[in-house]
């Protein structure tokens, strides 16, 4: 299952201009991130870089990261020889300093790990202090409600089904949590919730996908965060303090 590099031109050619991607997932990512001029961002997750491609024509400093080879060659041909793109799996540390980034987007990333315990610390991590974790996920609600039976919605669980891409059907696996475990995890990891957001999709879909547009403006299928990394590491605050005065 997420054989990325099994179907990395399906999945770019299928992504491109699609209703959740193009008109929905990154324009709200987008919106969320704001002015980015001159801020250096880590794509995590890029896969084959339409988010990364926007910020730096937004005159953001990106470098992008991904598990998939075959996503990064794609990458790489979008965005030329010269942009900073390094295979990396989430789930292990990352290859950057502390402090080296102003923000982090993780576009629809994190729904593929089970434990985002020791993914969020590297991200808190690499970011200096109030930089910024700019995430999108699968709703939890919607990933609830697609299944069938239905999990318990408290307990994270996992779910797969088949995305049809290039006229073949793909297998894919995720893992849904509950909306307080997803904010527990992030709080834990040493950031402060700035926004959650659950947008509409970009008006000038509405032609181009009347019936999809209609389903999407009433039923959403992402989730989306704004979170600020905290001026102490995760754990900081746990730490005794040795000044007597202190209050």
């Amino acid at each position: 299952m997420n054989d990325y590099d099994g179907f990395a031109e399906a999945y770019s050619a299928e992504t491109e201009n699609s209703l959740v991607n193009a008109y929905y997932e990154r324009p709200a990512m987008l919106a969320l991130a704001g002015d980015v001029a001159g801020r250096r961002i880590l794509d995590a997750g890029c896969g084959t870089g339409p988010l990364t491609a926007a910020l730096r024509d937004r005159g953001a400093d990106v470098t992008g990261i991904d598990a998939s080879t075959g996503m990064l060659a794609l990458a790489r041909q979008r965005l030329g020889d010269d942009a900073p793109l390094h295979v990396v799996d989430l789930r292990d540390p990352l290859p950057f300093a502390d402090g080296a980034f102003d923000d982090v987007v993780a576009s629809l990333v994190l729904h593929y790990l089970e434990d985002w315990g020791p993914t969020l610390t590297e991200i808190r991590r690499v970011l200096r202090p109030g930089g910024r974790l700019i995430a999108s996920v699968d709703h939890p609600f919607v990933a609830y409600t697609i299944s069938d039976p239905r999990p318990d919605y408290l307990a994270t669980t996992s779910y797969s089904f088949d995305w049809l891409l290039s006229g073949r059907l793909v297998p894919m696996k995720f893992w849904r949590k509950p909306l307080h475990t997803m904010t527990d995890a992030f709080t834990a990891a040493g950031f402060r919730i700035s926004t959650i957001s659950e947008p509409q999709p970009d008006p000038a879909a509405r032609d181009l996908f009347p019936d999809a547009f209609q389903d999407l403006s009433t039923r959403p299928a992402f989730l989306f965060f704004v979170l600020e990394a905290s001026s102490k590491a995760s754990g900081a605050d746990d730490q005794p303090n040795d000044d007597p005065g202190a209050k």
